[in-house]
């Protein structure tokens, strides 16, 4: 009996024993799954990582081609604008004449400079006010017709310096 009991104990632990293998193969396996599965994810993770940063650049980039468009529409929009300007001075506006100069100052036959349009007035006072908003007065010189440029203080266009009355601005409108 007791041999019998032996070797039914044997088969049993030859049983416990290849079970266990198995399942110690089957754990090797597990994890060998698990830390795929965990690579695949780490993978994953990345490629949404990157495809996050690539859409964030992509809408920066458009963002950027979008003000790129509005900033050559609005210099076509100045460009339209100031022909459209120049049209309009140059018809209701003709250039000052040298006769004209000469009717007030009876002391010379000839002007001293020659003076400019009201075309040439407005676009001096523009590009000053666009390349240095933050210094816009432009000095007024014998080149300036002097009816132009009261003109332009009467109609409220331009101001002239607090401090020096030889320098004007073109008024800033949107204020």
């Amino acid at each position: 009996q007791l041999q019998k009991v032996k070797n039914d104990l044997e088969m049993v632990l030859s049983t416990v024993r290849s079970k266990n293998k198995q399942l110690e193969e089957d754990l090797k396996r597990e994890e060998q799954w698990y830390e795929e599965q965990k690579q695949m994810v780490d993978t994953l993770n990345k490629i949404e990582e990157e495809t996050n940063t690539q859409v964030e650049q992509t809408s920066t980039k458009s963002e950027f081609d979008e003000l790129k468009s509005k900033i050559l529409k609005l210099k076509t929009y100045k460009k339209e604008l100031l022909s459209a300007l120049g049209e309009f001075v140059d018809e209701h506006f003709p250039p000052p004449e040298k006769g004209e100069n000469t009717k007030k100052m009876k002391f010379s036959a000839e002007p001293a400079v020659e003076l400019i349009t009201l075309q040439e007035i407005l676009e001096i006072l523009i590009n000053k006010l666009m390349t240095t908003p933050h210094e816009p007065y432009v000095t007024i010189n014998e080149s300036f017709w002097p009816p132009y440029v009261e003109l332009l203080l009467r109609c409220g266009m331009v101001v002239r310096h607090p401090e020096d009355s030889n320098r004007m601005r073109l008024r800033a409108f949107h204020e």
